[in-house]
């Protein structure tokens, strides 16, 4: 982005200028800054009972974890199937499925999840481990090619990817904090349908980064309806919190 502007030459310049340490530092703070930030304001949504803060860190490790083996498919998938294939199709369902298990197998299952806002705020703790990997591994990749390439990838990721990690687990996230409180029959229904629709958001988000027009597209449509939707079920699920 910053680069689109002319502004190469003056990060190269003032990373140059810049000891090994503070450039470290900096691309550290870049790639981890906007997670913590999110993490932050998902765990502040909660006002009525917030969650301890022992479950938030770990499940938000555990969705660093599992970006290992998310990688590990991803990549014997692009053995098999065409780069755009594996970022379209294959990594929504892998990415989103393993989110998913991350919470719906530890946390759901303990009486700490007794509220349905909480599904939102796990789901996004795992999101955002998983994002903050993501991320490192991204922006130091970026290096090899320059410090002003590295930067900038850590600001685009910071305003898209960062939060798209999060909209897309929320949707999956609220689900798992509805069906929790539904009856047995209910729930199965409501969860596999949250997670089709994170998987397609996720999908539909890579899909529009592969032209400009698309990216447009993203910007100026999908990623405001989707923080409308996480924003309202939000709201719905404190409603129902006070009410329970």
């Amino acid at each position: 982005m910053i680069l689109l502007f002319g502004g190469e030459s003056l990060l190269a310049a003032f990373g140059d200028s810049l000891p090994f340490q503070q450039t470290l530092s900096l691309l550290i703070l870049l790639a981890i800054g906007p997670a913590l930030f999110w993490l932050w304001y998902f765990y502040h949504r909660d006002r009525y009972e917030p969650e301890p803060l022992s479950w938030i860190l770990m499940i938000y490790l555990l969705g660093m974890a599992v970006t290992i083996p998310v990688a590990f498919i991803e990549g014997l998938s692009s053995l098999i199937f065409t780069e755009f294939m594996v970022a379209v199709m294959v990594a929504p369902i892998v990415e989103e499925g393993g989110k998913f298990l991350v919470v719906r197998r530890t946390v759901y299952q303990t009486t700490e999840f007794d509220e349905p806002v909480d599904g939102i705020v796990y789901a996004a703790a795992v999101g955002l481990g998983f994002a903050t990997l993501e991320n490192v591994i991204y922006v130091f990749s970026a290096l090899d090619t320059s410090f002003a390439f590295a930067v900038q990838t850590g600001i685009i990721r910071a305003f898209l990817s960062v939060p798209g990690h999060v909209l897309f687990s929320t949707l999956w996230g609220d689900a798992l904090g509805r069906a929790k409180f539904l009856p047995e029959n209910r729930r199965t229904g409501i969860i596999a349908w949250g997670l089709i629709l994170a998987m397609i958001s996720h999908g539909l988000f890579n899909l529009l980064l592969y032209d400009a027009i698309g990216f447009a597209v993203l910007i100026l449509i999908l990623v405001p309806v989707l923080w409308i939707t996480v924003l309202r079920h939000i709201h719905e699920a404190l409603l129902k919190s006070v009410y329970r």
